[in-house]
């Protein structure tokens, strides 16, 4: 049977508060340090009018039943036509990501800034976490919990009587780095460089791959089931109104 545990003030004050307290402001920092670390470079013509089209083909895929079934049918083979579609990108012509990456230094050298800014900050933060907050009960959800969330919760703490609600200083830094996303964004806006969860999905991926986009809006466009609808309106608004003045 779990035990109920009773929580000191002191751990609270000198243990709680200074942990979320530290990982706000690491978080701050690290933003301005990326701001600094930044290298402006111009946009690629290319990527902005690739980037472009696919919103156009997307904006066509979203509106099609709103258009004459000819009007969507030439707009149709403007985009996904084989010989000189928009959206049709020969195969000896695709880009290879990773090949771009290597073959441009300042795209490889953001990226290594990007991932030491992450981290560095948060391997000295864990340190120093493991070192003077180690073993402590830092908290109490206040609703019950199942089993499975005992590993996520109490890191650190190889107690099976302990309640499941308990989370160890250890845990309540791990919910930090990754639950303070909606905070960062408050505080700087929503193009901030403090996202931890997102960084860690680009560190195995280089960036972005418009032959990719550009074949799934063509394959998006050759299954979309035209039906147009404004005259099913047009007759809905007809019966409305013979309803009315009968």
């Amino acid at each position: 049977m779990a035990e109920d545990l009773v929580l000191d003030t002191a751990i609270r004050d000198w243990v709680l508060i200074p942990l979320s307290v530290v990982m706000v402001l690491i978080g701050v920092l690290r933003y301005f340090v990326s701001k600094l670390m930044r290298t402006t470079q111009l946009p690629d013509a290319k990527i902005i009018k690739e980037g472009q089209l696919i919103i156009r083909a997307r904006n066509l895929r979203a509106a099609a039943n709103f258009i004459p079934p000819k009007a969507f049918r030439a707009r149709k083979i403007y985009y996904t036509n084989e010989e000189n579609g928009l959206l049709h990108v020969p195969k000896g012509q695709a880009q290879n990501p990773q090949a771009q990456m290597l073959s441009d230094p300042n795209m490889a050298m953001d990226m290594m800034k990007k991932n030491l800014s992450m981290i560095i900050p948060q391997t000295l933060t864990f340190a120093w976490v493991n070192f003077f907050f180690s073993g402590f009960v830092a908290a109490k959800i206040p609703f019950p919990l199942t089993q499975r969330f005992r590993s996520m919760l109490q890191n650190g703490i190889d107690l099976s009587t302990v309640d499941v609600s308990y989370v160890s200083s250890r845990s309540w830094y791990f919910l930090n780095l990754f639950g303070l996303r909606g905070l960062f964004s408050l505080i700087l806006g929503e193009e901030n460089a403090t996202d931890d969860t997102q960084r860690m999905m680009q560190m195995s991926g280089f960036g972005f791959d418009p032959t990719k986009s550009l074949g799934a809006e063509k394959d998006g466009l050759d299954i979309v089931h035209h039906e147009w609808v404004l005259p099913k309106f047009e007759q809905r608004a007809e019966a409305v109104l013979r309803k009315r003045l009968a």
